[in-house]
């Protein structure tokens, strides 16, 4: 028999890289269909507008013109797009594909398809707009101001609902009456701009003999784009299909169906003929939905000996125009993740959505908890401050401890497992190196956060009872070809996060065969299992990979059975034995009895395929097992982050020299995947932490809108110094152990970086409430408080 974890705990490559690094991806620009016709929008240049006239007259008559659809013409095809994720007395719970009134700039009005790229933007640009200016609302003050402009049409304001989770109003007043120190901040977290490698795209094409939409889409979640554009254009589920081919990235911006998308697909059917869009990046950074972007008041009461007493928060959330099908989602796990893996007597925070005439928001890596993080963390820091007491020190003292878990938070959080103070002081201990010889004019310190992952963003009940409107279960299937190969089917997409290399690891793992004998099948919905949440929310490894465990060994023991009835004994008597260079239909790759008798793998699936060697008539005869997944309870990883960093007190320049992360993830399927995954997001977090927002002016006109003025990180930003350590504590709740990680990396830097500022120069300690800490900002705090550039006080 296979030895115990041959492939499991390997840093196997991913799959893909060989094949994208020759150039033979299959991107969506790279995919072509017999007389494709491409499409481009009309956009709105206002931010808030009433949409009087769409005049297309020059348009339609241009002989390379297809087709033009306005608002009008969209309202007769379309129907709104259904939301998912709502809060309490949210005015609306669709969104618009035809719109009469633009909400934000960029947002499309109509589309137009012509033969070629140039031609339909030309013909795009001739559309004549009629539009009656209505006042902009750029920001969360603006719109709460009194008497603001309305965002929704006819709506009570620009509140878009309210929830509150955790401990009740009077455990919260008690708590802070019995406070030593109450620390109270506002912080502002920044709209930041997803920045996928690739941009969205969509090419549709419509059979109008068997009415069949088929859409290969640059998409997170081909399932969930099914279901939407069958309630859009009105077609049956079994007459649409959607394909995601090589996908370059998304970091929660293609999760969702676009507006500007569904008018492709409906453009498509109306022509019965290919149609293509692909975005600009112009137009990814004005018109695809950004995330972060919350104003949150919170506070902490701490006893006079640094016991957490109780945190407390209201955000703010800048859901922009209208909500997406994830809406406040975000902003909402941001209150149920404010405790994070803290002692607290009560804990409690406030989400109230609020709309605003910028482009909406939405999923973005790291879904709310990244900004608990940071709010909660520096709180911690100031508290400590405050108190006289080392931060790391009075973290420690109110950690959750390994045998309190399973812990429930105040908001209905239960962790599951960990051990949040070893990894705390792991990261510590490996931040601590002798300081270097410093200019006067630079400040150096360390800091050091702890934060826990949602992860296995499921059960489907969790789901019912917060009225999501998606399932969280997952499901695989898992066969035998006829030949001995492998095949696995997920309904999880491949992103850049390597999952069908980790996803081979486990069936080759629980088949016990060679990894070059399986093969991952992903991203089509008329193949895949269906998969409402798919690759988001540190879910796909977990739950996909916990239903191909179940799978592997339901399908392992029935090869053993068919070859036991051949070999005439019981299946407990037979041994698989594969040698590490046998293909499927090799005589290496055989099962053995005690006694020298044996039948080869590839010999057991020939004979399952015709029906042979089952021991009664009801056993199934497919060699092929489908699982469908629906975990007990969400799973939580957890991890603990170090930054030194310098601050230049002439520039505000904060550099990053160095970075230490430990986390505990379960049980590693392929620890290289791993560390890829923690590694890319922390640059992630780095870049919110040090120079990502995406800006707008006054009139809620766009300013980010390249990368000229949204700075990414560059090489040179990422400190030498970057270390990459994991615990391990298996999940109980996942068969093999796992739990989540995509996220992981993202949560906690722009916290880490935030604190380690603040003690390099306490002075200004108290103003590190708003990201990104760029110079100019930093250097005006400095100024603020009187720090000379020399490294003076005046």
């Amino acid at each position: 028999m296979t030895g115990s974890h041959r492939h499991i705990g390997r840093p196997v490559p991913p799959r893909h890289h060989d094949r994208l690094v020759r150039g033979h991806g299959r991107f969506l620009a790279d995919l072509r269909a017999a007389g494709t016709l491409h499409a481009a929008f009309v956009r709105s240049p206002s931010a808030h507008a009433r949409v009087l006239g769409f005049d297309a007259t020059a348009a339609r008559h241009d002989p390379r013109c297809a087709l033009v659809l306005g608002p009008d013409d969209l309202a007769e095809r379309t129907a709104p797009i259904p939301t998912a994720w709502r809060l309490p007395g949210q005015p609306e719970d669709t969104i618009p594909v035809a719109a009469h009134t633009a909400r934000y700039a960029g947002q499309p009005l109509g589309i137009v398809v012509a033969d070629t790229p140039t031609a339909a933007e030309d013909l795009a640009e001739a559309v004549r707009l009629d539009l009656a200016p209505l006042p902009p609302v750029p920001t969360i003050a603006d719109a709460l101001a009194e008497h603001a402009p309305l965002v929704v049409p006819g709506a009570a304001g620009n509140e878009a609902g309210r929830v509150r989770f955790g401990s009740p109003a009077a455990d919260i007043t008690s708590a802070l009456a019995r406070a030593a120190v109450v620390v109270e901040r506002e912080f502002t977290l920044p709209r930041v701009n997803h920045a996928p490698l690739e941009p969205r795209g969509v090419l549709a094409e419509y059979d109008p003999g068997t009415g069949l939409l088929t859409v290969r889409a640059s998409s997170q979640s081909p399932h969930s784009m099914r279901q939407d554009l069958c309630a859009v254009l009105g077609l049956r589920a079994d007459r649409v299909r959607v394909i995601a081919p090589d996908v370059g990235g998304s970091f929660g911006s293609k999760v969702l169906l676009y507006p500007d998308e569904a008018m492709v697909c409906a453009a498509a059917v109306a022509l019965g003929a290919p149609v293509r869009w692909v975005e600009s990046r112009a137009e990814n950074f004005t018109g695809a939905y950004q995330g972060r972007g919350q104003r949150t008041t919170a506070r902490l009461a701490v006893t006079g000996e640094g016991r957490f007493l109780a945190f407390d928060a209201h955000v703010l959330a800048d859901l922009g125009a209208y909500a997406t099908q994830a809406g406040s989602g975000p902003h909402q796990v941001t209150a149920l993740t404010l405790q994070g893996p803290y002692h607290v007597d009560a804990a409690a925070a406030t989400v109230t959505g609020v709309y605003t005439t910028r482009v909406p928001t939405g999923a973005y890596r790291g879904y709310g908890m990244q900004e608990a993080a940071f709010i909660r963390e520096r709180l911690i820091d100031e508290a400590a401050r405050e108190l006289g007491v080392p931060p790391l020190e009075l973290r420690l003292r109110n950690l959750i401890r390994p045998e309190e878990l399973p812990y429930t938070t105040h908001t209905g959080l239960t962790y599951d497992s960990g051990d949040y103070g070893a990894v705390l002081r792991r990261a510590a201990a490996l931040a601590e190196r002798p300081p270097p010889s410093d200019p006067p004019w630079v400040r150096r310190a360390t800091a050091v956060v702890a934060a826990v992952e949602i992860s296995a963003f499921a059960p489907s009940a969790l789901l019912e009872a917060f009225g999501i409107a998606w399932s969280g279960w997952e499901g695989v299937r898992l066969r035998i070809n006829h030949d001995g190969t492998v095949t696995v089917h997920s309904g999880v997409i491949a992103v850049g996060q390597g999952i069908e290399t980790s996803l081979a690891q486990i069936a080759a793992e629980g088949l016990g065969v060679p990894l070059d004998w399986v093969r991952v099948e992903l991203g089509d919905t008329d193949t895949a299992p269906h998969s409402d949440l798919s690759a988001q929310a540190s879910r796909a490894l977990t739950l996909a990979g916990g239903a191909l465990v179940i799978a592997a060994q339901r399908l392992a023991d029935r090869m053993r059975a068919l070859a036991a009835a051949f070999l005439s004994t019981g299946p407990e008597r037979v041994d698989l034995r594969v040698t590490a260079a046998a293909g499927p239909a090799s005589q290496d790759a055989a099962f053995h009895t005690a006694d020298g008798a044996r039948i080869t793998w590839h010999e057991v699936a020939h004979r399952g395929y015709r029906g042979w060697g089952r021991r009664q008539s009801t056993d199934p005869v497919r060699l092929e097992e489908s699982v469908d997944f629906d975990p007990p309870g969400l799973t939580f990883a957890h991890g603990a982050h170090a930054a030194e960093v310098a601050v230049d007190l002439g520039t505000g320049r904060v550099t990053v020299e160095g970075y230490w992360a430990v986390h505990d993830s379960g049980v590693l399927v392929n620890p290289l995947i791993a560390h890829g995954q923690i590694a890319g997001g922390i640059v992630q977090g780095l870049g919110q932490a040090l120079t990502e927002e995406a800006r707008a002016d006054a009139a809620a006109d766009p300013l980010t809108r390249s990368f000229r003025e949204y700075t990414v990180p560059a090489a040179q930003d990422v400190p030498e110094d970057l270390v990459i350590e994991h615990a391990c504590t298996p999940s109980a709740a996942i068969p093999g152990g796992f739990k989540g990680l995509g996220e992981g990396g993202t949560i906690l830097p722009p916290a880490a970086v935030a604190c380690a500022v603040a003690a390099a120069v306490p002075e200004i300690a108290h103003t590190l409430t708003s990201l990104p800490l760029t110079p100019p900002r930093v250097r005006a705090a400095l100024r603020a408080a009187g720090i000379t550039a020399e490294g003076g006080i005046r």
